[in-house]
């Protein structure tokens, strides 16, 4: 099933033959640099059943994303729950993982504006958050380009105080703040 169509993406329903290039991605070392690790075989295979039931309880999730004209995976934008305790969860993400290739075109932002209207209007979201690793600027970039505010700076309470990706900035945006 199509859940949105941008200019150029489709974001979808995953399919069985998109969980190779997944994998790929996943194990992709510049992808993962601001994640704790890259992911085995298995944990991708673990994380797409995540992603799958997520669909099937809350009917959103991580949208697998192909570009329009050549029809290729490129990995995946849309909404999550994060799995851990903090004073603004539990919350609605917003996040993206694009494969290297895709990068600077401009794909997340636009993927992911068409996903804050998508949930704002069809999924009736009051708010979505989306935080990342402090360093990770190409991806707060994003959340500026799509209209969110920064709240404030937090300790990833899965990640040891001495790791340099522990230290987090959150961000938020409102269904009053999207012009329809």
């Amino acid at each position: 099933m199509i859940y949105i169509e941008t200019p150029r993406l489709i974001l979808r329903d995953w399919k069985e033959e998109d969980l190779e290039p997944f994998r790929k991605l996943n194990l992709d070392e510049e992808v993962m640099r601001y994640f704790p690790k890259t992911y085995s075989e298995e944990e991708t295979d673990a994380f797409y059943k995540v992603i799958k039931k997520e669909f099937e309880e809350c009917k959103y999730g991580l949208y697998a994303v192909e570009v329009k004209e050549s029809k290729e995976f490129i990995g995946f934008i849309g909404f999550h729950r994060p799995s851990f305790e903090a004073d603004f969860t539990p919350c609605i993400e917003i996040g993206w993982r694009l494969k290297r290739d895709a990068w600077g075109k401009g794909y997340a932002t636009e993927g992911a504006k068409a996903c804050l209207k998508y949930g704002f209007t069809e999924l009736n979201f009051k708010e979505v958050y989306s935080f990342t690793a402090k360093i990770n600027k190409p991806s707060e970039k994003v959340m500026k380009k799509i209209g969110m505010q920064y709240v404030k700076e937090f300790d990833h309470p899965k990640l040891e105080p001495n790791n340099k990706l522990c230290k987090h900035v959150l961000y938020v945006i409102r269904n009053t703040d999207i012009s329809r």
